[in-house]
C-alpha cells in the first residue's frame, strides 16, 4: 500500500505522516515512511542541492534533480517496500511536480509527466492525501518555524499559483486528465494537528475499513 501525504509549504504533511506512522507502527503494521526528495544516499545529497539558499538552480534542472531522486528512491526503497507488503508513506511525489515546478517555475506539464514516467517507471500511489490550506496561512506558520529553506524563501506569488494548482488537482476534470497520479482525498489541513489527523484517519478508514478501524 503506497500512500503518498501531499500540500502547500506549512500543510503539515511530515507532521502527519509521523502521526500517521506512529499510529500504524504502535498496531504492529511494518512502515517504510519517506520523504522527497531523499530517502536515499543520493536523494539524500539531491535535497541539500535543491533546498539550500546559496543554489542558483534553473527550473529545468530543478524539475529534473527532483525527478533524478524519485527514480532512485522508487527503485531503492518504495518497490522493495511494497514488495515486502509493508505499508509505505511518502511526504511528496507527484503532484508536487505538477504543483512547484509546473505552476510554480512554469514547466510544462506534459515535459513534467515525461519526465515522472521515466522516474516512476508506472508505479502509482494506492491514495494521495491532499492537505488543503489557503497560501497566507500556510506561509504564516512556516514564518514561525523559521531557517527558511531556497525554495520556501520564493516569492509571495510563487507560493499563491502552488496552493492554487494543489487545490486544482482535487477537481474531477484534472484527475481524470492525470490518472497515473491515482486516487486524490483532500484533507482540511485548518486546526490543530490532532484534528488534522482525525480527519486523515477518517479518509483512509473509509476507504480500507480493515487497516484503519474507529479507535474504542
Amino acid at each position: 500500500m503506497l500512500i503518498v501525504l501531499e500540500g502547500p509549504e506549512g500543510a503539515g504533511k511530515s507532521t502527519q505522516l509521523r502521526l500517521l506512522s506512529e499510529w500504524l507502527l504502535s498496531r504492529g503494521r511494518e512502515v517504510v515512511a519517506v520523504r522527497e526528495p531523499g530517502g536515499t544516499v543520493l536523494g539524500d545529497e539531491i535535497r541539500r542541492i535543491l533546498l539550500d539558499p546559496e543554489s542558483d538552480i534553473v527550473p529545468a534542472a530543478e524539475a529534473l534533480l527532483f525527478m533524478a531522486s524519485r527514480a532512485q528512491l522508487v527503485e531503492r526503497v518504495l518497490r522493495p517496500a511494497l514488495e515486502a507488503r509493508s505499508i509505505v508513506l511518502v511526504d511528496r511525489f507527484f503532484l508536487s511536480t505538477y504543483a512547484y515546478q509546473g505552476a510554480g517555475r512554469g514547466i510544462p506539464d506534459a515535459d513534467l509527466a515525461a519526465a515522472n514516467r521515466m522516474a516512476t517507471t508506472g508505479l502509482t500511489p494506492d491514495l494521495t492525501l491532499l492537505l488543503d490550506l489557503p497560501a497566507d496561512e500556510g506561509l504564516a506558520r512556516v514564518a514561525r518555524r523559521g531557517a527558511h529553506d531556497r525554495i520556501e524563501r520564493a516569492t509571495n506569488a510563487f507560493h499563491i499559483r502552488v496552493a492554487a494548482e494543489f487545490r486544482r488537482f482535487a477537481t474531477a476534470e484534472w484527475q481524470n486528465d492525470h490518472r497515473e497520479c491515482g486516487p486524490i482525498a483532500v484533507v482540511d489541513a485548518r486546526g490543530s494537528e490532532g484534528e488534522v489527523f482525525a480527519r486523515l484517519h477518517e479518509v483512509l478508514r473509509e476507504r480500507w475499513p480493515a487497516s484503519f478501524p474507529l479507535e474504542t
